[in-house]
């Protein structure tokens, strides 16, 4: 895991994964390459002359059912699963390249990439890790459905979902300080109803879907059970969203509260978050690290609490 909370991190050498794209259903050849210490994370796509895009907040482009960059017309998919693992990790500088248009979904999680990281080790920098430091609330809310990020100690997220039965409600409060995210939520995969794929195909989408990469379910059961959790779902949102967050360009230092959000939101507060300047400074890490314990509910009909 991480070395050194004070300092940046890089990747001690390179690290290669292969697949196929979720939606565009393309293979897919990355390799993770270390970078400089305030170089930040950045996309390079190799099959176009070493294009790069960085990965933060000015380049998202789509949003609906995968997170995007895009720089000049050029287009990265599904970067979520693996910018969640980097933060989990505490990964802070990497060259990402990429020969195709679409991030390889893997096995629906972050799991893969968290296992290829720390088989090469995790390398200690000698810049100060700056992180976002949250001074005021920045909320952003569609109907009933809600995100918002507030000053906090840690990274602390509080996500609820309400999804059809055989989902329904559940909540998960986290806590990356932790140390957590490789054993409790990087396993966590992405899911679908199998009734939504004709519909989805239509639009161009899961052409790369299979019961080896995400979780099918019908409105009775999982299909291709057993589930790794048995709120894998609601951990699969909080992983979607550590990802998105990170288009913030460093880590949150702050709470986050999400109540029926998804990736358009996630990516909505990373851009309002950048564009107030006023509602947040960076800082290095404001105090040691500390052991925040994991809350999960199964709950159905599960009511949030806040401090």
């Amino acid at each position: 895991m991480a070395t050194d909370p004070q300092f940046e991190q890089t990747i001690e050498s390179p690290v290669e994964f292969g697949g196929v794209g979720l939606h565009s259903g393309v293979q897919v050849r990355m390799k993770l390459i270390p970078a400089p210490a305030g170089s930040g994370v950045v996309f390079r796509r190799s099959d176009l002359d070493g294009f790069e895009i960085p990965a933060n907040g000015r380049n998202v482009a789509k949003v609906s059912y995968a997170t995007s960059l895009m720089r000049q017309g050029v287009l990265i998919s599904t970067t979520e699963h693996l910018l969640s693992a980097l933060i989990g990790l505490g990964v802070d500088n990497l060259i990402i390249e990429i020969d195709n248009l679409e991030v390889p979904i893997l096995d629906g999680s972050a799991r893969p990439y968290v296992e290829g990281i720390l088989r090469v080790g995790l390398k200690r920098q000698r810049r100060k890790r700056e992180y976002i430091r949250i001074l005021r609330e920045v909320e952003v809310r569609d109907g009933s459905k809600f995100i918002g990020v507030y000053p906090g100690e840690g990274y602390s997220i509080d996500y609820s979902i309400d999804f059809p039965a055989p989902i329904g409600r559940d909540n998960l409060r986290c806590d990356l300080e932790a140390g957590d995210y490789a054993q409790w939520i990087a396993p966590a995969r992405t899911f679908g109803f199998k009734e939504d794929e004709p519909m989805l195909r239509n639009m161009g989408l899961i052409r790369g879907v299979s019961e080896e990469s995400a979780i099918i379910l019908t409105r009775e059961a999982v299909v291709n059970g057993p589930l790794r959790f048995p709120d894998e779902f609601v951990r699969h949102k909080v992983l979607d969203l550590i990802g998105d967050l990170a288009l913030a360009g460093r880590q949150i230092w702050g709470r986050v509260v999400a109540e029926r959000a998804g990736h358009a939101m996630h990516t909505a507060l990373v851009q309002r978050l950048l564009r107030d300047r006023s509602a947040w400074e960076l800082a290095h890490r404001p105090m040691p690290e500390k052991s925040v314990a994991l809350e999960a509910s199964t709950t159905p009909a599960l009511t949030l609490s806040h401090a």
